[in-house]
């Protein structure tokens, strides 16, 4: 019996970590809703694959498109955000794990760049224009006023943003501006977060324009947007100067030209000069990097089989991917790709010789849409190329790989598991305390009640308590601020927490908010590699030194 056929039979008993009864009522809860879903579908919707540049999925829409989805978004009444991405912010993202996946998870990721449009024709698949968040934000302006959407303004400075309002009140007096904030100067953590959020939840708008700077402005995003109820929240960046008429666009030729930035530097050259020749010297190495591995390295020879589906499951399919993932072979097979959604997708990509850009767009749309239902995608025994390009592009903490079937089985349960049970704690526990999964703002309340009662059940304990942080996956700014909550709760109470292990995510999440050495100690998180190795020698050099001394007086 194969694994897959054993796994289709007896879909409970083959993995001993799924035998609780209440685990095996969620599975089938969730394979019915899953196959309800499915059959719902008669014919699926093509899967739009986004251009993956250095790692970031960008929406390949024009500015018309997005005022139109902006307007779907708001219909929906769900919550989204949209980011409007330039080369800076790629740049950042390369460094900064969170914020990389906030724009992997936005709903709409813009093209603001002109150099940005020029990679994407290199690449092979060309985004159709610029959107600028400077061109986006007037245009929803004028449908807010046209539609009756509510508008709520946050960032800038109080007179720039109060200058912004009463400009676009008197361009457009139907205009409904239910609020604007500027709040104080603060590092992320150190905002009133629950004064601004409740601010914005009594204005109900329909449309939110954060003007906070990157990334602090898609960090706080990130943290709020479920809770806030709003339609659409938008990282706008200094366009809030631009309709306060703080500062000029450049000339159109300028902007459709790519010199824009040029005229900007002109404006504020203290700010921007450095910024731009950082950008510059490292975009353009990175994306050198990624021209050669994932679109002039093609084989010359790209005819190959198409995709297609090895076995398929009420609850799970297995898709053989063709040799070259490419741009080309997706648009081919776009009815196989569509079919993937509504149930755990299982990549076999031990035979795949090369994937370009689109092909990791791909991945990471289908990991995506899978998400939005309960589902998970697995990469199955990837070959080398698929490796490599998950790795240049910083993406290895976002895919679930397996050797076979049976790990990706225990994989699939174990985040089911994780999902349903969040956060994947005891309040009956023993040190060191094990905190796993992710801290995010999605389950932050959750895991501060459970983490909290952990804490209080060590009340009288005179040692350091300490909380291995190494199952921790991934950490966003809320997260940190978990963090930083439980040791001052922690020492109201007379104890001292003592965080260990950290994953190389929450390293990087606590670095980024320069709180590693106050939550880690100074010895609390491992050096780089070469000042360790400089630390080293000179601790020998030390120890050799009084024998040297010796040889020498002999």
């Amino acid at each position: 019996m194969s694994d897959f056929r054993m796994w289709a039979e007896d879909p409970v008993t083959t993995v001993s970590s799924v035998d609780l009864p209440e685990i095996a009522e969620m599975e089938a809860k969730i394979s019915a809703l899953i196959e309800e879903r499915y059959r719902a579908k008669a014919t699926p919707r093509r899967i739009d694959v986004p251009l993956t540049v250095l790692g970031v999925p960008f929406s390949a829409v024009t500015l018309d498109q997005t005022i139109q989805r902006v307007e779907e978004m708001i219909a929906s009444r769900r919550a989204h955000y949209i980011v409007t991405a330039n080369v800076d912010f790629l740049v950042q993202a390369r460094a900064d794990v969170e914020l990389h996946r906030i724009l992997l998870e936005a709903d709409l990721v813009l093209c603001d760049g002109q150099p940005l449009v020029w990679v994407s024709r290199w690449l092979g698949k060309p985004l159709p224009e610029r959107v600028a968040g400077s061109d986006l934000v007037p245009e929803l302006i004028r449908l807010a006023a046209l539609r009756g959407h509510r508008v709520f303004f946050l960032g800038g400075t109080a007179n720039v943003a109060e200058q912004a309002v009463a400009n676009m009140q008197a361009q457009y007096p139907a205009l409904k501006v239910c609020g604007h904030y500027s709040p104080p100067f603060k590092s992320l953590l150190d905002m009133d977060h629950e004064f601004i959020a409740e601010k914005i939840r009594a204005a109900k708008p329909d449309l939110l324009f954060v003007s906070l700077g990157c990334p602090k402005a898609e960090k706080w995003m990130f943290m709020h947007y479920r809770a806030l109820g709003v339609p659409v929240a938008i990282g706008v960046g200094g366009t809030i100067d631009f309709l306060a008429c703080r500062l000029k666009r450049a000339p159109r030729w300028m902007q459709r030209s790519g010199t824009e930035w040029l005229f900007r530097v002109v404006q504020e050259p203290r700010r921007l000069f450095s910024r731009y020749a950082r950008d510059a010297r490292t975009f353009g190495g990175a994306i050198l990097q990624q021209l050669w591995r994932l679109q002039w390295s093609h084989p010359r020879s790209a005819e190959c089989a198409p995709a297609s589906i090895d076995l398929a499951e009420p609850t799970w399919k297995r898709i053989r991917p063709p040799e070259v993932l490419s741009g080309a072979s997706i648009e081919r097979d776009h009815r196989i790709w569509s079919s993937a959604l509504g149930r755990h997708c299982l990549l076999e990509l031990s035979h795949v010789r090369f994937i370009d850009s689109s092909g990791m767009g791909l991945l990471i749309e289908l990991q995506r849409q899978l998400l939005k239902q309960d589902c998970y995608l697995i990469l199955l025994t990837p070959s080398q190329a698929v490796l490599d390009a998950v790795r240049f592009m910083s993406l290895e903490h976002l895919f679930l790989v397996a050797g076979d079937t049976v790990e990706a089985r225990e994989l699939i349960h174990a985040r089911l598991q994780q999902r349903m049970r969040i956060p994947a704690l005891s309040a009956h526990a023993t040190l060191p305390l094990l905190w796993n999964g992710e801290i995010t703002a999605a389950n932050v309340e959750h895991f501060w009640t459970v983490a909290q009662a952990q804490l209080d059940s060590f009340a009288d304990y005179s040692e350091p308590i300490p909380i291995d942080l190494s199952g921790v996956g991934f950490i966003d700014s809320t997260g940190v601020g978990l963090l930083l909550r439980a040791r001052n709760y922690a020492a109201s109470k007379g104890g001292n927490l003592h965080y260990l292990h950290p994953s190389p995510a929450v390293l990087n999440a606590l670095r980024i908010s320069r709180l590693e050495s106050l939550l880690l100690g100074p010895n609390g998180s491992p050096q780089p590699k070469l000042v360790q190795e400089t630390l080293q020698t000179l601790n020998q050099f030390r120890a050799q030194w009084p024998l040297l001394r010796e040889r020498k007086a002999t």
